[in-house]
């Protein structure tokens, strides 16, 4: 199955085409009566629990509700429902929200809530009897990833040029996009040559033995936050303590889960998806072991951003100046002690 050669530019052109149509529904939040929402709209991930969701279990949201309107398998979608209006929130990988903002999309991160460490990263995963050791060897491979256009996308293709690969051979690296949990299966069944595989769903892949790592995207890049969840500029407008609520209570419940033990963090995710009752398997919040997020309480940085604007530049995705990192992310919602102020 090939991929389209500029799937990012095509798929977040297209949220941003329908901002006009949505915008009559984008002011339809409970501020609209001159009270705050007290209930914010999300898309989760199916058997595992979002950071959000484990703040409202904790009551780190105060009196805000969430109101589940269904799954979601990568961040443009999710970022592409919270700019059009079907969603109040939405998280994804910095460089695709850089790509969105830059097409004029009305959003803004504000609290990271993924990334990679020596414990919770994306790798490149392959057989143990594959041949493909470097950068070279992708050429004419498939490799399958959860979605296109993002952090997947981004961190292989940096991994390719840091290769040696020109512009021309890069995209004869074939990429498909592949529901997280089948991926594993598909690598197995010799459908795909290169599995991504990340935080939980990569831990129990690796106990279920046979394959080994190309690389990983910590090897690469070291220990960074990878993606943000981002609102509406209009929905922050009016309702900044809303914002600011969820934010902070974000930052707590990464705190709470970064000074745990292990094992209460995950009979709590156990707990929540037991009383969610969506009919889900739990077993994958049995592997896991951390949020990776960089910065305390989830405090973005500009190092978070340049790096995929950088990529994008080069890439040719961005016309005109590069944006500037602050100005598509803030902190100012951030109550934690390392948060609030700044940009």
């Amino acid at each position: 199955m090939a991929a389209p050669r500029q799937p990012l530019r095509r798929t977040l052109a297209a949220a941003v085409a329908l901002l006009t149509l949505a915008a009559a529904g984008c002011g339809d939040d409970a501020a609209a009566g001159g009270s705050q929402a007290t209930e914010l709209r999300y898309q989760g991930s199916v058997g595992q629990v979002t950071l959000p969701e484990l703040a409202a279990d904790l009551g780190y949201l105060g009196d805000i509700r969430l109101n589940w309107i269904g799954n979601v398998t990568g961040g443009p979608a999710d970022i592409q429902a919270t700019a059009t209006g079907q969603s109040d929130f939405g998280g994804a990988f910095n460089g695709a929200i850089v790509k969105l903002a830059a097409a004029n999309a009305p959003i803004t991160a504000v609290v990271s809530y993924y990334g990679s460490d020596a414990q919770t990263f994306q790798g490149y995963y392959v057989l143990d009897g594959s041949p493909i050791r470097g950068p070279r060897d992708l050429i004419g491979r498939k490799v399958g990833m959860n979605t296109l256009g993002a952090h997947a996308e981004a961190v292989l293709k940096t991994w390719l040029v840091k290769g040696g690969l020109t512009a021309e051979e890069i995209p004869k690296v074939e990429l498909v996009a592949l529901p997280p949990v089948n991926t594993e299966q598909s690598l197995r069944q010799r459908q795909i040559d290169v599995a991504v595989l990340g935080g939980v769903i990569r831990d129990k892949a690796i106990a279920n033995g046979g394959i080994r790592p190309v690389f990983t995207d910590y090897e690469l890049l070291g220990a960074f936050s990878a993606g943000s969840y981002v609102f509406r500029d209009d929905f922050i407008k009016r309702n900044p303590e809303t914002v600011k609520a969820f934010v902070t209570g974000v930052g707590r419940a990464i705190e709470w889960a970064r000074t745990q033990p292990r094992q209460t963090v995950v009979a709590r995710f156990e707990s929540i998806i037991a009383k969610r009752g969506r009919n889900e398997d739990p077993s994958l919040v049995r592997y896991w072991k951390s949020s990776g997020v960089a910065g305390q309480g989830g405090v973005i940085t500009d190092r978070e951003f340049a790096t995929w604007i950088d990529w994008l530049a080069d890439a040719g995705e961005l016309k005109g100046a590069k944006p500037k990192p602050s100005d598509l992310y803030t902190n100012r919602f951030n109550g934690l002690p390392s948060g609030g102020g700044g940009a």
